[in-house]
């Protein structure tokens, strides 16, 4: 018998470094084939990241997606700013029917000990989330931040000369401002596990992207009663690595003096985002904005 000598064990560590590298490479080649989705995005929705050590030439670039969910409307200004932070993720449509179908147990009464324990012990789930881009979430959200924007001129027109509504105009104009040139135009919309019955609810590939992305029933208590809500965590994944041929779009942002605070009015840059067979993203073409 041979005895294992640690040369054998290096050529061993060797060969699986190289195989994983391999796999990894697969993968990678078969999701960039003939793209599932592409989108075309802005700074709007791909995010800078706050920090960067460009100190160092050799240093990356990853670009986060930015996307939001329409909450429940309401008329009190602050449950209706929450829906445009973009990172409300309690969409409306996530409800008991489908949380159900996506393989979660809601059956449970909220109101007893043991449905609350039911619930407390329910793990997140990869599903598949369905992502709109400048569609009919994002026109809804506008107009609920135009209506607001009525109604608050409409109070200071009743209350002429009273700092707190003129204050509350200002803030419902900067918001608004905020929704059409800024805030990201990206909403997930829809969520199931069949990437064909999706797509064929959503068959515009230039406007709807399908993702994995994590989705967990919760319970929550409003007036001291308690309800199941379908609560997206994330996506599994958010990040998109900057190829090094279209790291000059975004370097001189980035070295600039503010780097991590453009005006994202302008939208500094377009970015088009595959999604690949495995419904992972990767940037095919990037331009600055002119």
């Amino acid at each position: 018998m041979r005895k294992w000598t640690r040369t054998h064990t290096l050529v061993a560590g060797i060969v699986l470094i190289l195989a994983t590298n391999a796999v990894a490479l697969l993968g990678v080649a078969y999701n960039r084939g003939e793209p599932e989705s592409t989108l075309r995005l802005s700074g709007r929705e791909l995010h800078l990241p706050y920090s960067w050590g460009f100190e160092n030439e050799n240093s990356g670039i990853a670009l986060t997606l930015q996307w939001r969910v329409l909450t429940e409307q309401s008329d009190a200004p602050y449950r209706l700013r929450k829906s445009y932070t973009g990172f409300g993720n309690v969409p409306d449509w996530l409800d008991k029917a489908i949380l159900t179908a996506l393989g979660f147990d809601v059956s449970k009464p909220e109101d007893t000990p043991q449905g609350r324990m039911h619930y407390d012990k329910l793990l997140p789930k990869e599903v598949l989330l369905v992502m709109e881009l400048d569609g009919l979430a994002y026109s809804a959200a506008l107009e609920r931040m135009r209506q607001h924007l009525q109604k608050e001129e409409a109070l200071l027109e009743a209350n002429r000369g009273k700092k707190e509504f003129e204050e509350r105009a200002k803030n419902a104009k900067r918001e608004l401002y905020q929704e059409e040139r800024i805030n990201s135009r990206l909403f997930v919309i829809d969520a199931g596990l069949d990437v064909a019955g999706l797509r064929t609810r959503y068959p515009d590939r230039n406007r709807y992207a399908i993702v994995r992305g994590q989705i967990q029933p919760r319970l929550v208590e409003y007036n001291r009663k308690f309800k199941v809500e379908g609560y997206i965590s994330g996506l599994s994944i958010d990040q998109i690595q900057v190829p090094a041929i279209y790291r000059r779009v975004f370097e001189p942002l980035l070295k600039s003096v503010q780097a991590n605070r453009y005006d994202a009015a302008v939208s500094p840059y377009e970015v088009s985002v595959a999604f690949g067979k495995r419904l992972e993203p990767w940037i095919t073409g990037a331009k600055g904005s002119k």
